[in-house]
This record gives C-alpha cells, sequence and structure tokens, in this order.
C-alpha cells in the first residue's frame, strides 16, 4: 500500500487498562470512529501516544494490533523518536518487519544535532529501511528545525516523501511549496493553524483533536479542499478551544478527557503522567462541555 500523505491522519492516543496495561478493546472503538469518519492514516508512536513510556515489546503489539484491525483500510505510520541512528534504524526495521506502511520521524533526542547531522541521521534511516517516511519538523519542542536547504539534501532520497510541518510559521508552507512543488508532500502538525495551513496549501494534517472529533475535523479539511471555506470556517471557530487543548504540556491528558466526553476514549495515562485534577482539569472539562453544548451540524462531507 503506497501513501499519498494526504487527508486527516489522527496522532493516536495510547489506550491503557486501569492496571496499566494495552487497552486494545478500547482502542479498537477508537480507531473505528477515525476510520468511520474517513481519515486517511493511523499514526502510532508519537508525543500523544505516549510513546517515550512505552515497552520496546508494547510498541510491536501496537503496530501488529494495529495492521490487524485496520486490515488494509488506510496505512499505519510508526513515529520514530530515538537518541541513536542505530536505535532509529533497528527502531524503522522492527516497524516495517511488523507491518507499518510508514514512518514519521523526528531528528536525534535529547542531543542538539547539527544541521548535518540531522541530515545525516535522516538519510542513514532512508537507506537502511523501504519504508516512505515523513519527517516531523518542530523546533519549537525539539529544537532542531530542518531547513529548507536540509530538506534539499534530504528529498534525494526517494522515501523521504512529506513533512508534518510544526515550525509555527504559516509562511513556511508557501516556501516549501515554491522551492518543492510536489515532491514534498506537506501535512500540517498544529491544530490550531490547519485550517490556515491547508488554505496556503498543505496536502493533510496530523491531528491530535481527531482522537475525539473525528468527523469534525475530517469535515473541515474535506469542505476546505473542495472550496467550501465559509463552512469549514464556521466549524472551525466552533472547534479552536477544543484544538487549544493540544498545544500544553498536557495535551495527553487534556485530549483523553475529550475522548471520554465522546465515548470513544479513557482517562487512564501512564506514569509519570497522571490524570488531571482540581481547577486545572474543571477548565478543561468546561471547555469539553461548552464546545459539546453547541457542537455544529455537519454536511454531507463524505461526499464532496
Amino acid at each position: 500500500m503506497s501513501i499519498q500523505w494526504k487527508g486527516v491522519m489522527p496522532a493516536v492516543t495510547t489506550k491503557f487498562t486501569a492496571d496499566d496495561k494495552l487497552d486494545f478493546r478500547m482502542f479498537e472503538v477508537n480507531l473505528k470512529a477515525q476510520l468511520d469518519a474517513g481519515v486517511e492514516g493511523i499514526i502510532l508512536g508519537g508525543t500523544l501516544g505516549e510513546a517515550s513510556t512505552l515497552l520496546e515489546e508494547e510498541k510491536r503489539e501496537l503496530v501488529t494490533g494495529t495492521v490487524s484491525m485496520v486490515n488494509n483500510r488506510v496505512p499505519v505510520i510508526m513515529n520514530i523518536a530515538e537518541q541513536t541512528t542505530r536505535g532509529a534504524i533497528l527502531a524503522a526495521n522492527k516497524a516495517e518487519q511488523d507491518g507499518a506502511k510508514g514512518l514519521m520521524m523526528l531528528p536525534p533526542m535529547r542531543y542538539k544535532a547539527s544541521d548535518y547531522e540531522t541530515v545525516t541521521f535522516f538519510s542513514e534511516v532512508a537507506k537502511n529501511t523501504s519504508l516512505p517516511i515523513m519527517v516531523y519538523n518542530n523546533p519549537v519542542d525539539y529544537k532542531i528545525e530542518v531547513s529548507l536547504d536540509m530538506f534539499e539534501e534530504l528529498l534525494k532520497f526517494d522515501n523521504i516523501q512529506a513533512v508534518k510541518e510544526s515550525t509555527r510559521d504559516i509562511s513556511n508552507v508557501t516556501r516549501m511549496i515554491n522551492r518543492f512543488g510536489d515532491r514534498l508532500k506537506i501535512l500540517s502538525g498544529v491544530d490550531t493553524l490547519a485550517l490556515e495551513s491547508l488554505l496556503m496549501g498543505s496536502h493533510g494534517w496530523v491531528s491530535g483533536l481527531v482522537d475525539a472529533f473525528p468527523r469534525e475535523t475530517v469535515a473541515i479539511y474535506k469542505l476546505a479542499k473542495a472550496g467550501r471555506i465559509d463552512e469549514a470556517l464556521k466549524i472551525y471557530r466552533w472547534f479552536l478551544p477544543l484544538l487549544e487543548l493540544d498545544i500544553t504540556s498536557f495535551l495527553v491528558q487534556n485530549i483523553k478527557l475529550a475522548e471520554v466526553a465522546t465515548g470513544i476514549g479513557t482517562e487512564n495515562v501512564r506514569a509519570p503522567r497522571l490524570p488531571l485534577r482540581g481547577a486545572e482539569r474543571e477548565h478543561v472539562l468546561g471547555i469539553i462541555a461548552r464546545s459539546l453544548e453547541s457542537r455544529p451540524e455537519l454536511p454531507d462531507y463524505k461526499n464532496l
């Protein structure tokens, strides 16, 4: 299965039981909601997936389990966030063996690599896997920016195909299109800038709040691409207070609370994360409750 690198691709949360085991029953409930809504890929093992807390065998179970559940309806993409080049290559190889159809890949973790080191890191992984790669470009959170000059080097590898664009600079979408045309597929990686990014020409949206609100997320994408901007904007304005839950350090807890409210998730997180409490919890629950009270009626977006 080839990856088109377009549409909405949820960065899914990892579901846990109350006794801290992988919860595949609830994961399947959420996955079905995503697929029914019309997402075009499933991304595992990102920040929202609490990948840094997962054991190696759990990551592999997650990939194989998701591949089985999805059953070739959409590609399953595994995130690679490793400290060493060797570790990244091994992780990519395991993902490929377990049935993933693509990779989302961060620069080296913890070490602030130079431009040359970062390009070499991505290049070595690209040489050692046949899977297509989406570079995760998030200098705000991970302190390394993949510049256009660096992409010029990386695009020499046919399997480096896309970018999750999270620089927070909307102009970067236009810069990338001007320089690389259709060679580099661009997916917005910041929920609160997603519609703006789509209107500037992004091909897709790697979303977080889609985990709780899949139909609304896909509807915004479909309407925007169909040129029905006023309708997309109306839903997006309703969505914004929820989307802002994705840009805090408690994004996992926030989004899992939203999943509970829409019936497609649980609140269980893995320590050191803990469920929200006190005023912070009430604040988030208030945003969710107000949004559900005014939840918009959606058009027949699937047939656009």
